[in-house]
């Protein structure tokens, strides 16, 4: 037998050995356990298994060590028939996720791009006309030409057939209003249908469109070409589902058709007043210009995937290229867009008609026209430094079916920092292009500062320091000088410039120095002129330069300077943009005006993200939200929107903005002078987002009107508690919010601050000037001298117990008498309650804790134990379903052998339960209390 062919029967065999929870847990076999078994290098193995791999026959699962099973094996074992490979997945769930969704029903509108973003709206409002009873909503779709309304009124179409509102065979009929514009009887005949004789021509009867379309959808474009008297034969319809032919005199025909029209016009002056009134559904479709960079990109991706399919080959597209098309995006809308990409390909698949590789579209090739795109776009900073999130390198769309090799794309990664290189090549682009040099240099500097911002971004790593990433690709002395140099700037500039600026000068350096050894010409020439001599970041890399030539002895150019400048710039700007917009909305002339003006006084500062918005009582609330979102508009809002707003209309201001710009948006009512002071100091503390600031006002009560004594310690900080997960905010607020339960129950006013992994040390060394901190919870232990309790023991009950104890330590006399049971039942309580929420349909989570908590207790004491909290929570929740099943009269049957049960386990259940006959008049099947002693 060959080689390969024994490893395939190992692999076979082994796999048919898995179950659906070894998969899980394991994830297959790796090529080290097969090299073992079967006595071959693993090299070897792993050779023939990526050639196992490409001809399909096994599954790759990622991870380190990658794991492989047999294909076959897996389609048994998940009950699902795989697609066409090779397929390489994530991780096990990954498959089983991907499976789940090929076997829903698939809502056409999931491939809509937008259809979670911008167009979120429109997609509600068109599944909600589909399935209004008893027939649906006639609807009509307004936006410019070229936005996709017949691909909307075609997805209306399809999502009603998923939903079973239309049947399979349903028609979709389609008509231009347009085409018999000039001859409005000729329309109405063909709409309607007509009589023999009913105009000169009409030789015998005919049914019309309306007819055609019975059970299904008409689809009118252009409806406003439609004359008044075909409007209002439209609504005639609409409203009793009657309709005659052309040339009759009764309404006495029928038909059940949802009417869609589409229009480029306004409808309010384009139809008339009693048409549009007959339509209750409206749907805006934004233009293309008006999208999100993220959605236009996308559109993009999808136009050129189009392409590669239909010349079977991938296709390479330059970033400038894409930067351009994307610039160019104006009121032609997705159907001009389209039409550009068409001849680009086609002008490229000429030319690399001899590469049987891929075809590529480069910059050099644009017309003029989209070449212009480059410029709109380049003077757009915000616009540029949000594309290079999504798109670092050239753009390669394959066929629909092909995927990229991971290969490509980590190779990709490891392209080594070059910013002469950035540079060079942009100059030379845009020169032979007859760009003025005043301008390339405009562009070139934004393009660096994108540059280092994404260089960083995309290397970073929860786990591994900025120093400890730098070591890996420079040499530690000069490392060691490139942090000499980030103190030094952080307090010549009064700013923080630790990572980003730290990781970009470090590999500059490196990159200059070596040129300098290699003897290479560096490209001063470009950069010249770029930065102002006058600013401050020219003269402080001024110093810098000094220190460089001093430490290395060697000359560095005047010109050199120009780069370290801009470095110091791009760092800069990484934190202006970090800032939340706070807004302070009051009613009256100058009410909020005159807060902001005392509260900037009192934090003696300017901040211009602090804002001041006056409603005097006589004006209109939605002409304020408008003047507010143009305002916001050319503001950087990206991190969000705290709204501290006073009452009425001013507090549902944030749906509008959110809804408008898609930022996050929060908002807190009855606002004070304390509440805007404490937003104020909470967004200038490092590491705290919108969501952190919003929840730790929400429980604000001013600085002296508290429930309980706000402890502080010997040296007057307020003292607090740290929590302390990933990033600081999904996992880190909710563990936040079970502290608090613990902190609240013992009588104390500790903060509690959640905070990220990435920078833990520098964070918690910034918090402690302002707080001391008196433990931190969460996934790592900081390299302070600060009490640590694991997550997982917090969870389990033990790190519950010791919060309770230091916070007893630190205020020993007020602690005597505390019962612990309190302290011990807070976090249980909170994660069992929100448990049940997700699970329970017909009973109040909150109504019943107080029993659930009780027949807890009581079972505790009837087997003379405690529970750790994972086994607490698992009864109680089982026991609140259970409860809901005693309302819906589908308890669980106990089939195993009721003989095995532990007779005290079951005595002390059946004992705890009166709990409920009590309190909420429920009785226990004898099989559920069955179930509940197994689980203890």
């Amino acid at each position: 037998m060959k080689r390969m062919e024994r490893i395939f029967a190992y692999v076979e065999a082994e796999s048919a050995k898995f179950t659906k929870e070894t998969l899980r847990e394991r994830g297959g076999l790796d090529a080290q356990e097969i090299a073992d078994a079967l006595g071959i290098l693993r090299n070897n193995v792993s050779k023939e298994l990526n050639a196992l791999f490409r001809e399909d026959r096994i599954v790759k699962f990622g991870g380190r060590p990658v794991r492989y099973f047999e294909r076959a094996v897996l389609e048994k074992l998940l009950g699902a028939p795989l697609p066409a490979g090779p397929l390489a997945y994530e991780s096990v769930a990954a498959c089983e996720k991907e499976l789940t969704a090929q076997q829903q029903p698939e809502n056409p509108f999931d491939a809509l791009i937008g259809a979670h973003r911008s167009l979120k709206r429109q997609v509600e409002q068109a599944k909600a006309a589909i399935l209004y009873p008893p027939d649906g909503l006639h609807t009509l779709i307004v936006g410019q030409t070229g936005v996709g309304k017949t691909l909307f009124a075609h997805l209306m179409f399809a999502y009603g057939k998923a939903m079973e509102r239309f049947a399979p065979d349903a028609p979709f009929v389609t008509f231009n209003c347009a085409d018999y514009y000039n001859n409005p009887q000729l329309l109405l005949s063909h709409v309607f249908g007509h009589i023999k004789g009913a105009f000169t021509g009409a030789d015998q009867a005919k049914a019309g469109l309306v007819e055609q379309a019975d059970g299904g959808v008409l689809f009118l474009d252009e409806i406003h070409r439609l004359p008044p008297e075909g409007q209002e034969m439209i609504f005639y319809f609409m409203d009793t589902g009657t309709f005659s032919r052309l040339g009759e005199t009764t309404r006495d025909r029928h038909a059940k058709v949802l009417i869609i029209g589409a229009t480029t016009e306004d409808p309010n002056s384009a139809l008339t007043k009693t048409f549009v009134r007959r339509i209750p559904n409206i749907i805006t479709i934004p233009s293309l210009a008006s999208r999100t960079l993220g959605e236009k990109l996308d559109i993009v991706k999808l136009l050129f995937t189009d392409e590669a399919q239909r010349v079977k080959k991938p296709i390479r597209i330059s970033v400038e290229a894409v930067k351009s098309l994307l610039g160019s995006i104006g009121a032609g809308n997705v159907g001009q867009i389209k039409s550009n990409i068409k001849l680009l390909c086609a002008q490229a698949f000429l030319n690399g008609i001899d590469n049987p590789d891929y075809i590529e579209v480069d910059f050099k090739m644009l017309p003029q026209t989209i070449k212009n795109g480059l410029l709109t776009l380049s003077a757009n900073r915000q616009a540029l430094a949000e594309l290079t999130q999504y798109l670092a390198e050239p753009l390669v769309v394959e066929p629909p079916g092909r995927r990229r090799a991971r290969a490509e794309e980590e190779e990709s990664d490891k392209k080594s920092f070059n910013l002469y290189r950035v540079v060079e090549d942009k100059f030379e682009l845009l020169k032979g292009e007859g760009i003025s040099d005043d301008l390339i240099k405009q562009i070139v500097a934004t393009d660096v500062n994108v540059y280092i911002k994404s260089l960083y971004d995309k290397r970073a790593s929860i786990n591994l320091s900025t120093r400890e990433r730098l070591l890996k690709i420079v040499d530690e002395p000069l490392v060691d000088f490139s942090e000499q140099i980030a103190l030094y700037v952080s307090k010549r500039l009064n700013r923080s410039y630790r990572d980003r600026f730290l990781y970009a000068f470090s590999l500059h350096l490196s990159a200059f120095l070596k040129r300098l050894k290699d003897k290479e010409p560096v490209p001063y020439s470009e950069i010249a002129g770029a930065i102002e001599r006058d600013s401050l970041h020219y003269q402080v890399a001024l110093e810098i330069k000094a220190r460089i030539e001093k430490h290395y002895r060697v000359t560095v150019p005047p010109t050199e300077v120009e780069y370290i400048a801009l470095l110091l710039e791009s760092a800069e700007d990484e934190d202006l943009e970090e800032k939340i917009t706070i807004l302070v909305a009051m009613h009256g002339a100058s009410t909020a005006s005159s807060m902001v003006e005392v509260a900037q006084k009192l934090f003696n500062t300017q901040d211009t993200n602090l804002i001041p918005i006056d409603m005097p009582l006589e004006k209109n609330p939605q002409e304020l939200a408008r003047k507010v979102i143009t305002m916001l508009r050319g503001m950087n809002c990206r991190t969000g929107v705290l709204i501290l707003a006073d009452m009425g209309s001013l507090v549902s201001l944030g749906a509008q903005i959110s809804e408008t710009l898609g930022i996050p948006v929060r908002t807190i009512d009855m606002v004070s002078t304390p509440l805007i002071l404490e937003a104020m100091r909470k967004a200038d503390i490092v590491g705290m987002d919108l969501d952190s600031i919003y929840e730790s006002l929400r429980s604000f009560r001013g600085y002296e009107a508290v429930n309980f004594a706000e402890h502080r310690a010997a040296d007057g900080r307020q003292e607090a508690i740290v929590t302390i997960c990933s990033t600081g905010k999904g996992a880190a607020l909710k563990l936040k919010s079970l502290v608090e339960e613990v902190v609240k129950s013992s009588g104390k006013a500790l903060a509690v601050l959640p905070v990220g992994l990435t920078h833990l040390e520098e964070h918690l060394r910034e918090l402690q000037g302002e707080y001391a901190i008196c433990a931190a919870i969460g996934m790592k232990k900081p390299a302070l001298p600060i009490p640590f309790i694991p997550l997982e023991e917090f969870i389990d009950g033990a790190g519950e117990r010791r919060l309770v104890k230091l916070l007893q330590m630190s205020e020993a006399q007020e602690r005597v008498g505390m019962e612990e049971n309190v302290q011990k039942s807070a976090v249980v309580r909170r994660l069992c309650e929100e448990s049940l929420e997700k699970f329970l349909t017909y009973l109040n989570p909150a109504k019943i804790m107080d029993s659930l908590m009780a027949f807890d207790r009581i079972l505790e004491a009837e087997l003379g134990k405690k529970f750790s909290n994972p086994i607490r929570i698992r009864i109680i929740v089982h026991c609140g379903c259970a409860l809901e099943r005693i309302v819906t009269h589908s308890q669980l049957q106990f089939h195993e052998n009721k003989q095995e049960i532990d007779t005290q386990k079951l005595s002390a259940i059946q004992k705890a339960v009166k709990v409920f006959e009590t309190a909420l008049k429920l009785r226990f099947d004898a099989d559920e209390l069955y179930f509940m002693a197994k689980m203890i």
